[in-house]
């Protein structure tokens, strides 16, 4: 078992909860809460937007994955993770056909347009799920970090974390959030950097081992390569995060924001990756990861780690809060555009994760097994409908949803060891596996629904009266 050094991570966590606390401003209007707008009404520039996309995902649970796949599955399973941080490209690329071909506000909008209210419920039921288990799971690795689970370290900690984060969240919404990204992105950058150039210093570090690490083809890290390849182009568009931040900027300074989010956020979680795989080379039989990292790199490092682990969290907990007030109060319209109205809904859903926290399951990777294998059903939605420009049926969006949602349970269930139906069907036992196959089912359903589900083409193509935008 591993032991953080407790009391200067509060001190020191508590010097940065005051600076962010310092830092967000009160915001009283709906374009500062939501849009993230300053007092002259102006947009976040792109410094801003680039450490603020980061910051919100590298997550706490993200670092933690990160080095846990490469310190099981060596640079394949730090490859892997660090494929689905593709998703910055992706995700813009959706956004500016969002934006500059339909003129699109929102993707509740385009999806009213074109499949009604039932298509917008099936999609903020899935953002919804998505961000509760972004407040549940970042709030685990706090927890982790403080104590055992069921301790009152653990539990204190959780709700602190919760509670401070909520409080600054609350005075100015997403214009907090973006101020203070800034903030703990540059402290995160720092710790992150310290931490790799320890291990790449450390006379055991060997990039001929590193790179060696996964040498079977077969192996679950190169397996979960090829699921994130998979999940690449449908996983940002259920990220309510990442798709908000989208919609703030002109559309120079937005897709500038997505590139360089991209291989700064991609090269950070290689990093841990690589921290992971490292760990697992060295460490003896039996050894656990943390155990490991501080056997090799010392007391000092774990304080590094758990620095950047909690302030990741925060960071997370921040912009996840403020995309549920403009989810529930902007797009699903359960309350007057306001800012009050916001922060009920921040609340609730700082309520909502905790009560997760002490009710749910205590494992990381089923956090977000549902939302990320459930997100496949925009597979097609992206290709036919926002890259294609094809309309389709109604029923082929909600039949879509529906097999997503089934084979995102079925994965959670087989990896819980609840069922087990895959590997007598398919050969396969290994959960990554098994997720591969459920990965293909669905998107060969989706994709075929999508194909029998498109109507006409239409006389003329629909484009935005704004397309001409002079920053393109």
């Amino acid at each position: 078992m591993v032991e953080f050094p407790v009391i200067a991570l509060v001190v020191m966590l508590a010097g940065v909860g005051l600076l962010s606390l310092m830092l967000a401003p009160r915001v009283r209007t709906a374009e500062g809460f939501f849009a993230g707008q300053n007092e002259q009404g102006g947009a976040p520039g792109l410094l801003t937007l680039v450490f603020s996309q980061v910051t919100t995902w590298i997550f706490a649970r993200s670092l933690l994955n990160a080095a846990i796949l490469g310190y099981f599955y060596g640079v394949a399973g730090a490859l892997a993770y660090s494929a689905y941080y593709g998703s910055f490209l992706t995700g813009w690329l959706i956004v500016d056909r969002l934006r500059y071909r339909y003129g699109a506000h929102n993707i509740q909008g385009f999806l009213a347009a074109r499949f009604g209210r039932v298509g917008v419920s099936c999609y903020n039921l899935l953002i919804s799920l998505r961000l509760l288990s972004e407040v549940f799971a970042n709030l685990l690795v706090v927890g982790m970090v403080f104590g055992l689970a069921g301790s009152q370290a653990h539990t204190v900690a959780m709700v602190a974390v919760a509670g401070l984060t909520l409080l600054y969240s609350m005075s100015g919404g997403l214009r907090a959030s973006l101020r203070t990204d800034v903030l703990q992105m540059g402290l995160l950058l720092v710790l992150i950097a310290l931490l790799t150039l320890q291990a790449l210093m450390h006379p055991l570090f060997s990039w001929p081992a590193v790179l060696a690490s996964s040498p079977e083809w077969t192996s679950p890290g190169w397996i979960l390569l090829a699921v994130a390849l998979l999940q690449v182009l449908s996983y940002p568009l259920h990220d309510p995060v990442m798709m908000d931040r989208g919609f703030l900027a002109d559309r120079g300074t937005t897709r500038r924001s997505f590139i360089h989010a991209f291989w700064l956020s991609a090269l950070l979680i290689l990093a841990f990756g690589l921290l992971g795989v490292f760990a697992g080379l060295q460490a003896t039989d039996g050894e656990e990861l943390l155990p490991a990292l501080q056997r090799l790199l010392g007391t000092h490092a774990m304080l590094l780690l758990g620095l950047a682990l909690v302030i990741s969290a925060a960071s997370t907990l921040d912009s996840t809060l403020a995309s549920a007030a403009k989810l529930m109060v902007m797009d699903m319209g359960l309350g007057r555009p306001t800012a009050g109205s916001g922060r009920l809904a921040m609340a609730g859903f700082a309520l909502g994760g905790l009560v997760l926290v002490f009710t749910g399951s205590q494992d990381l990777f089923d956090a977000v097994a549902v939302s990320g294998t459930a997100s496949l059903a925009l597979t097609p939605l992206i290709l036919f409908c926002i890259l294609g420009g094809r309309e389709v049926a109604r029923w082929s969006f909600v039949l879509t949803f529906v097999l997503a949602v089934a084979g995102a349970a079925l994965y959670f269930l087989e990896k819980g060891g609840h069922v087990s139906l895959i590997g007598p069907w398919f050969g396969v036992e290994h959960s990554y596996a098994k997720l591969l196959v459920i990965t293909l089912v669905i998107l060969a359903a989706g994709l075929l629904s999508f194909f029998l589900g498109l109507k006409p083409r239409a006389p003329a193509a629909h484009t935005a009266g704004n397309s001409e935008d002079p920053n393109t």
